[in-house]
């Protein structure tokens, strides 16, 4: 055989096993799962709150007896609309789906439905579809009632004191819960700022005007650094509502960079949500005031419970079938007691739950 013979020999052989390569992947891809398989669709790994929830998910189903198959979608909504759309093909048996977009999913959701899939929504109210069978969540309401009621106390304008001024933020115009923790913060807040004993400076209220885009700390930040270069000079901020400690932290690196929580300029009041660790750490070092604890154990239970009832063909656990309207039908949920954390109270509830490990903090 000449050299030019055998080279042209070789380059077939590795044409022809790229191809049988392509070919066994893009089997792999498309395989069927096994029986009793949920497929998890989480929106993504940023959040230390969501890693904790695909782990709590996975081990709970497991010990159920399930198989489990967990994605992450990073933020990035055509990857979860893939993600979701694969485990329909490979025909996952119940959908769990923590939404990043709770509008982008419908025709996905039909397609599950055509295919006898149960879906489970987690955490965050898909919308816009009449193919979601139950809502797993906390009481978004009482969550923004609960920040709202830090800041009040610790202003002490529940004693009469103020004016104070405040400043607002609200979470992701996408996510539907947004607009729960908003409004049920602002059903404590309005008639401080009615009375005059706060003063939104900026007077930026609403969430057409206060919202963060994918709950983006980064996007937080900057619209803190606006905020205070355009109406603060020459006046304090005393206490900002956050509804998520992602965003927290990137307020109070505002704050921190015009010289507040240094000298003669303590820290102002500053809510949170999801007890993350950077934010329960900023408690203790005396930066972010409070933080609202969500049990993610308790809602990976609640979860599990949901399908376990829907593998077995029983009716699954509800406990609200009047507040969760998705604009096509009222979602039957459950919803679990979220807990305000602060220094007086973040040992007894995360230490002493066993949520978190002291040496974590």
């Amino acid at each position: 055989m000449s050299e030019s013979q055998w080279s042209i020999n070789m380059k077939m052989m590795r044409t022809l096993l790229t191809a049988a390569l392509a070919t066994a992947l893009s089997f792999t891809a498309t395989a069927v799962l096994a029986k009793d398989t949920v497929g998890i669709a989480m929106p993504t790994k940023s959040s230390s709150r969501w890693i904790a929830d695909g782990e709590n998910m996975v081990k709970q189903l497991k010990e159920a007896g399930y198989k489990t198959f967990l994605q992450y979608a990073e933020d990035d909504i055509p990857t979860q609309l893939s993600q979701v759309e694969n485990m329909i093909v490979r025909g996952v048996d119940v959908l769990v789906i923590a939404a990043i977009d709770g509008t982008t999913l419908s025709s996905a959701l039909k397609k599950a439905a055509d295919a006898g899939i149960k879906v489970v929504a987690y955490d965050r109210l898909i919308v816009g579809s009449p193919h979601v069978d139950y809502y797993a969540t906390f009481n978004n309401f009482q969550v923004g009632v609960l920040q709202a009621q830090g800041i009040e106390s610790a202003l002490g304008l529940d004693a009469g004191k103020g004016p104070f001024n405040i400043e607002l933020f609200g979470g992701s115009p996408d996510d539907n819960n947004a607009y729960f923790f908003y409004d049920g913060a602002m059903s404590v807040l309005q008639p401080y700022i009615d009375a005059g004993k706060l003063n939104v400076v900026s007077g930026q209220t609403g969430m057409d005007k206060v919202s963060t885009l994918r709950w983006d700390g980064a996007v937080a930040q900057s619209r803190m650094d606006n905020l205070l270069s355009a109406h603060y000079s020459s006046k304090r901020i005393d206490a900002v509502l956050s509804p998520y400690d992602g965003l927290s932290i990137g307020i109070l690196s505002s704050l921190k960079g015009v010289g507040y929580g240094s000298g003669n300029m303590p820290m102002p009041i500053i809510s949170g949500q999801d007890a993350e660790i950077p934010s329960v750490k900023s408690i203790l070092a005396g930066e972010q005031t409070a933080t609202i604890f969500k049990d993610t154990r308790e809602l990976a239970r609640v979860t599990v419970g949901m399908v376990n009832a829907l593998m077995t063909g029983s009716e699954p656990e509800i406990n609200d079938t009047k507040t969760y309207d998705n604009g096509v039908k009222i979602v039957p949920s459950y919803l679990l007691k979220p807990v305000l954390v602060d220094i007086s109270n973040w040992e007894d509830v995360l230490i002493g739950s066993g949520y978190y490990k002291r040496s974590q903090l």
